[in-house]
């Protein structure tokens, strides 16, 4: 499983980060991250691109996601 930290980006570098992973091949990632507006967007990406998400923590600074296609 490959992990992403996107801690303190603004977007849209999450979900590029992410997206980058993923056109790389990857099928699991666990993300972690700080912004919600990030939360948001990196949830959205991942399940526009087939992938479940699996909330691991979120509270209003930190959240943690699995991906799984």
């Amino acid at each position: 499983m490959e992990i992403i930290d996107v801690r303190g980006l603004s977007c849209p570098l999450p979900v590029l980060k992410v997206k980058k992973s993923i056109d790389q091949g990857a099928c699991e990632l666990k993300v972690t991250g700080s912004a919600q507006v990030a939360f948001e967007n990196v949830t959205k990406f991942a399940r526009s691109q087939g992938f479940q998400v699996k909330v691991i923590s979120h509270s209003p600074h930190d959240w943690e996601i699995e991906l799984k296609k």
